[in-house]
């Protein structure tokens, strides 16, 4: 529940704020399938998701970060319903193959099989980024947060949303709370810093 505090508000003030949006550039809200072997040893996902998070947010590695992150985002990739992978597979397939109105029309889909599938929203939020639905793109984050408001790549998303379009403090303590969540990632970090001293200089 203290997560969900702490999200609210960030999401609320961008829904607010991002009436209308500028363009932006090329992100993605979810990283490239991981080789990395799934967190077997917990009966649940949410008990492998736990342990995935703890561990990621102690690391200071950016190696193993990145493993502990790949292997979240395959718990996250794994509905728990053959017909809802099998149709998320189909959406990859439509994005790849450049058919943008046919992959919404198949996350719409997955939407409404598995409203509470995290992954189905989120890749859905990517799309409307990648064709320049910026609201809708956030709006679809928003969703995100709601059902897991550890997602660090929705916060990546939603950073990128509101730099873009002016929104540099906002964006800041998006990034401070993907921080917040995967401390060891260096873009992060990076991004951060160099929100910092922007808005350093602007207020001298």
């Amino acid at each position: 529940m203290l997560a969900m505090r702490v999200f609210i508000p960030l999401i609320l003030a961008c829904s607010a704020l991002l009436a209308t949006s500028t363009g932006a550039g090329n992100v993605s809200f979810a990283a490239e399938a991981s080789t990395q072997p799934e967190a077997t040893s917990l009966t649940t996902p949410k008990q492998r998701l736990d342990t995935l998070f703890a561990d990621l947010k102690k690391e200071r590695d950016p190696d193993k970060a990145r493993e502990l992150s790949n292997q979240i985002r395959i718990e996250w990739q794994d509905s728990g319903s053959a017909t809802v992978n099998l149709l998320m597979q189909w959406a990859d397939k439509a994005i790849t193959d450049n058919k943008q109105p046919a992959a919404l029309d198949i996350l719409d889909q997955v939407i409404a099989l598995a409203p509470n599938y995290v992954e189905g929203w989120n890749r859905r939020a990517t799309l409307h980024y990648a064709m320049g639905n910026y609201r809708k793109s956030m709006s679809d984050i928003n969703r995100v947060l709601s059902i897991e408001p550890r997602h660090f790549g929705a916060l990546a998303g939603m950073a990128a949303i509101l730099g873009a379009s002016g929104k540099d403090e906002l964006a800041m303590r998006a990034w401070e709370q993907f921080l917040d969540i995967y401390p060891a990632d260096r873009k992060a970090q990076e991004q951060l810093g160099e929100l910092a001293e922007k808005l350093a200089g602007s207020k001298t």
